[in-house]
């Protein structure tokens, strides 16, 4: 899933352009804007931005592009300025925009662009889900989902217990958990354990290929069974 915004002052420009994604093999999600401010005000964020470069007056998406970049979102969005003022499109590149589509937009070379965006997008989702990105000694640092046996809470804190190493931080298990969902199971309010790494379990514990075993609660049995048998079976189809 894409989550597009594009943000245009002429409702026929939007809908032009709604219509061209519309025409994309791809699973999305879109939302119109009629000027940068409702763009900035809205709430939800965006992995595919197409911003007219004239709101108005010319250059202006420049300046809503730039306050973009200062949203503190999960992460940026690709920027593709659409515009008849081509003498600016250089300018694009200072806020870091991806593309550019000179008006009136050429369907051939909008389907060129939206392919090359969505696929880095689709990339780095990929990507993404391989990894957990935590704060830690007052920095981000990225994780390998492949390293973490589970996640154990311990107060205001999680501790990640991993192949070579525990590291502990401030987080809420919880969090973790919507996070993580799909790889990751909670089968006790202290433990979420990596499902890649369950070597046997009963109704009361769960082991793992490192040797640990760890309580599971009664009341998460039967959903920890039926979600891990899925996982197991996600994973032998190679999905």
């Amino acid at each position: 899933m894409i989550r597009i915004a594009i943000c245009d002052n002429e409702k026929d420009a939007r809908s032009y352009l709604s219509e061209l994604v519309g025409r994309q093999q791809i699973e999305y999600q879109i939302a119109e804007y009629s000027s940068g401010e409702e763009l900035l005000s809205a709430n939800g964020e965006f992995d595919l931005l197409f911003l007219e470069m004239k709101l108005k007056m010319p250059g202006d998406g420049i300046k809503i592009a730039a306050a973009v970049r200062k949203k503190r979102w999960r992460k940026q969005p690709l920027i593709i300025f659409v515009t008849a003022y081509e003498k600016y499109v250089y300018d694009a590149f200072d806020v870091g925009a991806f593309q550019y589509l000179l008006k009136p937009v050429n369907e051939k070379r909008f389907c060129q662009i939206f392919q090359r965006a969505a696929e880095r997008i689709l990339s780095e989702e990929k990507r993404s889900r391989q990894l957990l990105v935590i704060q830690y000694a007052g920095a981000s640092k990225a994780i390998s989902l492949g390293c973490i046996y589970y996640a154990e809470s311990q107060g205001h804190k999680v501790v990640l217990h991993m192949k070579d190493m525990e590291l502990e931080y401030y987080a809420k298990i919880g969090d973790l958990e919507q996070e993580l969902c799909g790889r990751f199971f909670r089968i006790h309010k202290g433990y979420l354990i990596n499902l890649s790494f369950v070597e046997r379990y009963s109704k009361t514990s769960v082991m793992l290929t490192n040797g640990e075993k760890l309580l599971i609660s009664r009341y998460k049995y039967a959903e920890f069974v039926k979600t891990y048998l899925a996982f197991v079976e996600k994973e032998d189809k190679g999905a």
